[in-house]
């Protein structure tokens, strides 16, 4: 078994990430922003809830 330097190792990682493209990183960061906008309207939201008590 080969032993691989963390440079290159690095080095292979950054490349196949320019080939693959920006998806993986679009997709968690459009989920996270899906997600915090949710949030903010709940917590938003539940200030003007009337209690009927």
């Amino acid at each position: 078994m080969e032993h691989n330097l963390a440079s290159a190792w690095l080095t292979e990682a950054a490349s196949a990430a320019e080939r693959q493209g920006p998806g993986n990183l679009l997709r968690v960061v459009l989920i996270v922003m899906v997600l915090g906008c949710v949030l903010t309207a709940w917590f938003l939201l539940r200030g003007y809830r009337r209690k009927d008590d």
